[in-house]
């Protein structure tokens, strides 16, 4: 989906059509309603929170606001941008839309998230490209919105190809075409490349696609080690034999917060505990949503140096409630994370449920699951 986030927000709001538009997170006012019918937007100019940029149109990508830059970093490089809390909820809804109609014409599908998925043609008689334009106007029949398809030999080069005509593009990939439109990209537009991986390949003078591939697989081996320099040599050439997985069980759910200022371990203790509650009780609707149970609770702390600190425990028995979350989430806190003198300062706060079960499955244990205690707080007095 092209813009994703931002697209379903001009839905509403189509006055805002080919203008700078950045999407945020919590803390941000919703626009106002004005007496005529319009509405008055906010400015990135007069932000100033600590949020981060969920997503932007590709008029503010084009002034260097991208998803995961700080606002008040946004707000330097654009701030006449116009800008938006963003709405989860809408954004799950016009997902589940376009993943169901998309199944209506191909029913192999990889979800890949809430704006993503690869879906496997091999079995469809249908010519390529008239079946690209179909899934496309299938898709903004059910939602309004475009999305950029790529058609290759594989998952790989499908995910590259989808990425070189948007917005609202298709791109076919024959075999012919990995040393013309695939070798003359960058390094990092292999899906698997991070930051960290490219700024070592550069060290070695590798920066295009082209040239890895050529780049021998020996050589690559010393580097990253013989998995990864196998990997990143096949990836270069275009080869990829991972198959269209259409089911994958989740590994963990999580909740975090970063605050609006950064809060003292003990003169905040009330509102930190409220806090972890409230995260406890949003972890548990996505438990509830999804239909699973974990056993393993774990918090997150990031304070105001930036210094991470986190913690887990591992329950005998699964639990997805916020009561229990919350029991456990405490439990993680308690020890020698803080001491009686501590003066530090909090800036995010996170809680994460793993070693998942389908709760039809956990129904069992149920019963035996520990109640939690009342008016606990973690942080120290």
């Amino acid at each position: 989906m092209d813009a994703f986030f931002a697209s379903v927000e001009l839905l509403s709001y189509p006055e805002l059509r080919g203008l700078p538009v950045v999407v945020g997170g919590a803390g941000i006012a919703p626009p106002r309603s004005l007496p005529d019918g319009r509405h008055e937007f906010a400015r990135l100019k007069s932000y100033g929170g600590r949020g981060v940029v969920t997503t932007s149109t590709y008029e503010a990508r084009a002034l260097g606001v991208f998803s995961g830059m700080s606002l008040m970093r946004s707000a330097q490089l654009a701030p006449e941008a116009i800008l938006l809390p963003a709405r989860f909820d809408a954004y799950r809804d016009t997902s589940r839309r376009f993943k169901a109609v998309v199944a209506q014409i191909a029913s192999t599908i990889e979800d890949r998230g809430i704006d993503e998925i690869y879906i496997d043609l091999t079995e469809l008689a249908d010519a390529t490209l008239p079946l690209a334009q179909r899934i496309k106007a299938a898709v903004f029949a059910a939602t309004g919105l475009t999305c950029s398809v790529g058609v290759a030999a594989n998952k790989l080069l499908a995910k590259i190809g989808s990425d070189l005509q948007k917005p609202d593009g298709i791109t076919v990939l024959s075999p012919e075409d990995l040393a013309v439109r695939i070798w003359p990209l960058h390094v990092k537009k292999i899906n698997g490349i991070g930051a960290k991986t490219a700024a070592h390949l550069e060290k070695l003078g590798i920066h295009h696609i082209g040239e890895l591939a050529k780049t021998p697989v020996d050589t690559l081996t010393q580097d990253f080690g013989p998995r990864a320099g196998v990997w990143l040599h096949r990836a270069a050439n275009g080869m990829d034999d991972s198959p269209v997985v259409t089911w994958r069980a989740p590994k963990s759910f999580s909740r975090e917060t970063t605050f609006e200022r950064d809060l003292h371990v003990r003169r905040d203790r009330a509102e930190l505990s409220a806090q972890l509650a409230a995260l406890c009780a949003r972890l548990a609707e996505d438990l509830e949503r999804k239909g699973y149970a974990g056993c393993t609770i774990g918090v997150k702390l990031r304070f105001a140096d930036f210094h991470l600190v986190t913690r887990e425990i591992t329950w005998p028995e699964v639990m997805s409630d916020a009561e229990n979350l919350l029991h456990a989430a405490r439990r993680c806190l308690k020890g020698k994370l803080f001491t009686e003198a501590d003066q530090r300062r909090i800036r995010l706060l996170g809680v994460r449920c793993g070693n998942l079960t389908r709760r039809d499955e956990a129904a069992a244990q149920a019963a035996s699951t520990p109640r939690p205690r009342q008016n606990e707080l973690p942080f120290p007095t």
